[in-house]
């Protein structure tokens, strides 16, 4: 019984092992994109999405930070979406 519990254990731990990993890397279908698709898919799915130029960098930064958790994006994404908006901000 103690043999099967510490090898359970152990491929509990290796198992969160390999998803830590994977989840490392961001997926192809993310880096192929540009900032401003992501913006139009992430942001375009929930609301309108407003024109670049109605925030500042500043409101940029802290609007898709805020909506990164609700939009379950990833760094990657946000990075690129506020690169975009503020290139044509």
């Amino acid at each position: 019984m103690k043999r099967n519990n510490i090898l359970l254990t152990l491929s509990f731990i290796i198992f969160a092992g390999m998803m830590i990993v994977a989840g490392c890397a961001a997926p192809a279908h993310i880096s192929e994109k540009s900032g401003a698709q992501l913006w139009g898919e992430a942001c375009g799915r929930c609301h309108n999405t407003a024109s670049p130029s109605t925030f500042s960098d500043v409101d940029w930064d802290i609007a898709v930070k805020h909506m990164q958790f609700r939009a379950q994006i990833s760094e990657e994404e946000v990075n690129k979406i506020v690169e975009f908006l503020k290139s044509a901000n």
